[in-house]
């Protein structure tokens, strides 16, 4: 176990192969402290600046990495939770309020994406990637309906929690049937595996194998959190897994192997790499955005 500068942070080392994660004098470093439940990072390399969703608090807030301020990008924002970039560098949301995935011209105007599957309004979009050939993938659990914290107490329409695919073409398309809440997803670097978050009963991570025509196979588990659940994450160019958890940020081996934690003195939601290298961590604590440079790299897709 290695100490931060920060109280409640450390770097706890279950296998060797986590050591080789860090330079020598990594600390992890509080950015901004101020927000009621912080979620989805997204970083825009072209600016050098963080998005991140203050969920409760219906904002979205811009951490500039130039000067180290933070300023509201947007208010109201429809409760918005997950966020990422797409490959045109246009902004993609997750609104729970809405119930919708949006994508933010770079006129600053708002496309709506996906609001209804089959006429039904969905849930309360909550995470999404986009793919390199330009498909968009969300999960739709319903924490936003569930209460009025996060978006608005509503009943539910669809009738279940899903995966959803986005095609080039607009089309839409329910790609799982059997989660609970589904939650945090991610590609591994080639692509050909679609990892997804269950952070209801299960509270595991599981494996997809990815076809051409987008649809999925397999679903195995392939981790089980050992602290609370497991909620948005990303990989690093090496297959390694950096995601979210009750006491920090867990990091597992391609193999499936916990090698190592990041103690955070909150809970963590999200976490996403960033900078000019690709190389920091940001990681979303429950009112705190906190930073940690690595030896790793993250994907190049956001």
């Amino acid at each position: 176990m290695f100490y931060g500068q920060i109280e409640g942070t450390a770097f706890e080392v279950l296998d060797p192969r986590f050591e080789a994660c860090f330079p020598g004098h990594a600390r992890v470093e509080r950015l901004w402290t101020g927000g009621r439940w912080l979620e989805g990072p997204a970083w825009f390399p072209s600016g050098r600046y963080l998005i991140v969703s203050d969920i409760p608090n219906n904002r979205m807030l811009r951490w500039d990495e130039t000067d180290g301020s933070v300023s509201v990008f947007r208010t109201p924002s429809n409760n918005s939770n997950g966020n990422t970039v797409d490959r045109e560098g246009r902004l993609v949301t997750c609104e729970h309020l809405a119930r919708r995935v949006t994508r933010t011209e770079h006129n600053g105007s708002i496309t709506v994406l996906a609001d209804k599957y089959e006429g039904k309004r969905f849930n309360s979009p909550n995470d999404v990637v986009v793919k390199s050939d330009g498909s968009i993938w969300f999960t739709d659990p319903d924490y936003g309906i569930l209460g009025d914290y996060e978006g608005d107490k509503s009943p539910a329409e669809i009738g279940g929690c899903h995966v959803y695919r986005i095609g080039t073409d607009g089309g839409i398309t329910q790609v799982t049937r059997d989660f609970d809440k589904p939650n945090g997803l991610a590609f591994s670097p080639d692509e050909k595996h679609l990892y997804v978050v269950d952070s209801g009963k299960p509270k595991n991570m599981r494996r997809f194998a990815v076809s051409d025509d987008g649809k999925l196979s397999g679903g195995e588990v392939f981790a089980t959190s050992t602290a609370g659940i497991f909620d948005g994450f990303r990989f690093d160019r090496d297959g390694r897994i950096w995601t979210s958890a009750a006491d920090g940020v867990h990091c597992y081996d391609p193999d499936g192997t916990l090698i190592g934690k990041v103690t955070i003195p909150e809970l963590v939601a999200n976490v996403t790499f960033g900078g000019a290298k690709r190389n920091r961590l940001f990681i979303c604590g429950t009112t705190s955005l906190y930073s940690l440079y690595t030896t790793a790299t993250g994907v190049s897709l956001p």
